[in-house]
């Protein structure tokens, strides 16, 4: 079993982080540090079909940068001796993040979700509460006293 700090390109990433560090260390497992970049930052859908070699190498080059972000933000971790790993995954990232915890057989997942009004809820939905919704496996939600409101 493996602990999941999903994390994205916000400040929130280093309390995801040292918050799958804890649980690593209480329960003696690993941590997968996965980001999720989403499709449409390197896909442009405006592409013909005979050039799906350009594509494939444009998803490449997703994956490849969710994987430098997830190694940049394994700098947070407190104790150099936590096992983990740096996963870097291209899609919708609520989708991808249960899917990949699933085939992990994760023992929590670990997010933290944006300050968000009502109406923002609404109209923009939110990858955390995605996520609660779908695992199969605890989700431990973490609140940072910097979180946007938007």
């Amino acid at each position: 079993m493996v602990v999941i700090a999903a994390v994205d390109r916000s400040d929130r990433a280093s309390i995801v982080v040292n918050e799958a560090e804890s649980l690593a260390k209480r329960f003696e497992e690993s941590v997968h540090i996965v980001h999720v970049a989403k499709r449409s930052e390197f896909l442009d859908s405006a592409f013909p079909n005979e050039q799906v070699e350009q594509q494939s190498e444009m998803v490449t080059e997703g994956r490849e940068a969710a994987v430098e972000k997830a190694d940049e933000i394994a700098g947070n971790l407190e104790d150099p001796e936590t096992p983990y790993d740096v996963v870097g995954l291209l899609g919708k990232p609520a989708h991808k993040i249960v899917e990949y915890a699933a085939e992990q057989d994760a023992r929590y997942i670990v997010v933290s979700p944006r300050k968000r009004s009502r109406t923002g809820k609404v109209l923009f939905g939110s990858t955390a509460q995605s996520i609660l919704l779908n695992a199969t496996c605890p989700v431990v939600s973490t609140i940072s006293e910097n979180s946007e409101t938007t």
